[in-house]
């Protein structure tokens, strides 16, 4: 859930950390610290609060090296202060450690390194490996030995790198269950923990995967096992640019990225239909598609937004494909000792392709023989890796914490492989036309809600002071629901729940009074006369109403005390324009309490610890 950037090579690092803790501030964080070392002496520097903060600090000691690590950090173990933060060190000063992830054993760790004489700092379970690793460099061991023999007695997940005064020509790093990349420069390389904090410098990647180590040098790099096999990496050119992970103008990512969804829909979109055959071709499927579609049963694991996504691929799927679909809670789905056969596919959804929960219920359902297929955005992450095929979404790159355009990409995705399916099935030609031609013309539907975003602000500006909310919708639009709600939570910090509409009156409707706004997602379809009856509920009990609903509806007016119109489309993607107006909604409201929304406290980007 952190962030790690570090450099070596000609090149004063300080301004090339400092720039690429920067960029990870998205992913969330509660402290920062850089670990130089220069001329054989080695520096940290580290404080609670902003990288901003950090680069006042260094900036007055006028600091200069040419090797060096820097981290941002967010709290597992130990609360945000100085002490807990990273760089960690060993005794002497001489040896840093910065560290992803959790060291479940840290506690047994801690204690037999005391009872070695060793003392600690700080309340972190990432302390334990400076030491660790000096324990084995007392030994006579080398820095990148010492390194492996630490790992190999952790049980738990982790990225790090590590310098050490002794061997100032190097840099190791290791990967197990936390995301780590290696940069290749010119007479200089990186390592880090997302690709965004290099991008300035190169393009060119290796990506290290679970269980590999790193000796990184200023001209080349060596990847080996934890039990020292040494391994061929491929290297690979990204196609990201800076202007991808820039504000372009906008004053928070968040509103940038709503206001990008025609753009990342259309290129979630783009090659994908088959307008004459009425189907769609996603060529990360085409190895399993027979299976897919013979499957008995789909199960869709995801965490947050991506799993209220997997709750409409569920109607979507069930309706038109006719395949049994459960939604699990990736978190929840290998605790239970689930069910899995060969005949069942595991989709498994993660923007960031690297959400901890996530990855671990893959690899559960990889060793019970289902089909492992992944949906994500970040190319080359790890469960794009470890799925057996899968689809890239191609939103490009989201910073904002609270996740939009990936959460509509990825119903459009979803929307793809369920006409993939239902046409290779028994949905008709004429059937199949019909929702590949609707899939075309989301996109400009989407622009024309996006500029109701005037009319949105009016509306939270009537409601930014609102201590909880209730958003309310039927059929495809209960996820909606869900995903309104919690867009409102992570970046408002007001509590607010989603429920199916029949539903309120099975407790929810005892909230109700005249402080309490309700969110009705209404679109025309089946269920609008029941969505009515239960506004018709809430206004007797004297609610305020917002409703989401058809540009044709003018009936709906008289009702609510506020509207927001949406473009006609069918069922199975009208979420993908419900949900737009409660993006910009909960946006709007943030900002008006003066809240941080790209970076809503306690929340990381990339959830990559369990």
């Amino acid at each position: 859930m952190c962030g790690i950037i570090g450099y070596i090579g000609e090149k004063n690092c300080v301004p090339i950390l400092l720039n690429g803790l920067k960029r990870l501030e998205y992913r969330g964080y509660d402290s920062a610290g850089l670990a130089l070392i220069n001329n054989g002496t080695a520096s940290v520097i580290k404080n609670k609060g902003k990288v901003s903060l950090l680069q006042e600090k260094v900036d007055s000691l006028n600091l200069s090296a040419k090797l060096g690590i820097g981290h941002t950090r967010w709290a597992t173990h130990g609360v945000p202060n100085e002490i807990n933060a990273h760089p960690h060190h060993n005794h002497k000063k001489n040896l840093f450690v910065i560290h992803n992830g959790i060291i479940e054993n840290y506690q047994t760790l801690r204690e037999g390194l005391r009872q070695m004489g060793y003392s600690f700092l700080s309340e972190t379970d990432s302390e334990v490996l400076p030491h660790l690793i000096d324990s084995f460099l007392q030994k006579g061991f080398d820095l990148f030995k010492a390194v492996r023999l630490a790992l190999s007695e952790v049980e738990g997940t982790y990225g790090i790198a590590v310098i050490y005064e002794g061997e100032p020509n190097k840099i190791v790093a290791a990967r197990k269950g936390s995301p780590l990349i290696v940069g290749v420069g010119e007479n200089e390389n990186f390592v880090a923990s997302d690709v965004s904090a290099i991008l300035a410098h190169t393009k060119q990647v290796a990506y290290l995967e679970d269980g590999e180590l790193v000796e990184i040098y200023k001209d080349k790099f060596i990847t080996k096992t934890i039990s020292d096999t040494e391994i061929a990496k491929e290297v690979h050119e990204i196609s990201m640019t800076l202007d991808q992970i820039d504000k372009g103008g906008y004053p928070h990512f968040m509103l940038k990225e709503i206001m990008e969804q025609p753009d990342s829909v259309t290129n979630s979109l783009r090659g994908r239909i088959l307008f004459k055959k009425g189907t769609a071709k996603l060529g990360g499927l085409e190895s399993v598609t027979e299976q897919l579609t013979n499957s008995k049963r789909i199960i869709i694991s995801a965490c947050g937004t991506s799993w209220h996504s997997g709750l409409v691929g569920e109607y979507m799927l069930e309706q038109f494909a006719r395949i049994p679909t459960e939604v699990e809670y990736a978190s929840e789905f290998r605790y239970r000792n689930p069910i899995i056969t060969p005949e069942d596919t595991v989709f498994f959804i993660s923007q960031s392709g690297e959400t901890a929960d996530t990855l671990a219920a893959l690899r559960e359902a990889k060793i019970r023989g289902a089909l492992v297929l992944g949906i994500c955005n970040v190319v080359g992450s790890s469960i794009a890796r470890g799925s057996m095929a899968g689809v890239y979404i191609h939103a490009g790159p989201e910073i904002g914490v609270a996740s939009t355009k990936a959460f509509t990409s990825q119903l459009i995705v979803l929307a793809l492989i369920t006409l993939l399916i239902a046409r290779k099935k028994h949905l008709s030609l004429i059937d199949g036309k019909s929702i590949a031609e609707e899939l075309k013309n989301i996109p400009q539907k989407i622009e024309e809600i996006l500029k109701l975003n005037s009319h949105i602000e009016m509306i939270a500006e009537q409601f930014k002071d609102a201590k909880n909310f209730l958003y309310l919708g039927r059929g495809y639009n209960f996820p909606v629901a869900l995903e309104g709600a919690l867009k409102l939570k992570e970046i408002s910090y007001i509590h607010a729940e989603g429920y199916p509409a029949a539903e309120m009156k099975h407790g929810p409707i005892a909230l109700i009074d005249e402080n309490m706004p309700v969110v009705f997602i209404a679109p025309k379809d089946s269920t609008y006369e029941k969505i009515v009856s239960n506004i018709e509920e809430i206004k007797a009990r004297k609610g305020r109403i917002i409703a989401i609903a058809s540009q044709s509806d003018n009936e709906i007016d008289k009702l609510v005390d506020y509207t927001i119109k949406v473009p006609d489309t069918i069922r199975m993607l009208m979420p993908i324009l419900t949900v737009i107006p409660l993006q910009l909604l909960a946006y709007h409201i943030a900002v008006k309490k003066g809240l941080n929304v790209d970076q809503p406290r306690n929340l990381a980007k990339s959830v990559t610890v369990e």
